[in-house]
């Protein structure tokens, strides 16, 4: 029986590479998303055209309920919880601090971080021994924004990630007893389109110089850290940031 791993913003990028790459890994996959059902429909057609076993379920992490009703139809369609990645996110256009709404920041960390921690308290009640659970892992995704900053571009998306590395640390230590291991994975420069929906499409080309490996990384390799750190191999690995960036 395969065990079940959510995989929240899996309908694109790296989430949608993680999801591919766990179902044939043979977990079971839960593939959330937000609003775009048909690419979501279509990673779980990829996964089951594989013979994997997989969902779309749709759920806005930064409502609290939606994320309730969310991990409840994991659990009545393929049973209970056993890996968590926490990868749904958001970036906004470049901006400066000082020109920064708090519609903005409060969306920046409804999002990234509280839509995260709530996630992550959800599956905690689902795989901790303390809960009557068999264990399990979380993968955060963080970014190297959090030890970069991002000045001029995403200071608020850095401090949020800053958080989630914060997070990371606290929660793996809190449930290392229970059987739980949480680690976070911090991409750097990644080819996928989120950097178009903060209006620099081109961004990993512009930046790729600055890469000591003077390329951007592509989703499929994040996802192979995340995978890693979500199964047996990494039995012994929690509390670890590993930075996916190409040496940035």
């Amino acid at each position: 029986m395969e065990q079940v791993l959510l995989v929240t913003g899996a309908s694109r990028g790296i989430g949608a590479a993680t999801a591919l790459l766990a179902a044939r890994s043979g977990w079971a996959v839960a593939v959330n998303y937000t609003a775009n059902s048909r690419a979501a429909d279509d990673v779980v057609a990829q996964i089951r055209a594989c013979g994997g076993k997989a969902m779309a379920v749709k759920a806005d992490v930064a409502d609290e309920n939606q994320v309730v009703a969310m991990f409840g139809k994991i659990d009545a369609e393929f049973g209970r919880l056993a890996g968590l990645v926490n990868n749904a996110g958001v970036v906004d256009v470049t901006a400066r601090v000082e020109d920064m709404s708090v519609a903005r920041l409060k969306r920046m960390f409804d999002v990234n971080v509280i839509g995260s921690i709530v996630c992550a308290r959800e599956a905690i009640r689902r795989m901790s021994t303390r809960h009557g659970g068999s264990g399990g892992a979380i993968v955060n995704v963080s970014s190297a924004a959090s030890r970069l900053g991002a000045p001029g571009q995403y200071v608020d998306y850095a401090a949020a990630k800053g958080a989630i590395d914060s997070f990371t640390i606290g929660l793996a230590k809190e449930v290392a007893g229970e059987g739980i291991r949480v680690n976070a994975v911090r991409p750097g420069l990644i080819e996928t389109g989120i950097h178009a929906s903060g209006g620099l499409p081109d961004r990993v080309a512009q930046l790729a110089h600055l890469v000591p490996m003077q390329r951007g990384g592509s989703a499929q390799e994040v996802a192979q850290s995340i995978v890693w750190l979500l199964s047996p191999a990494a039995s012994y690995t929690t509390m670890s940031l590993l930075d996916v960036s190409g040496g940035r």
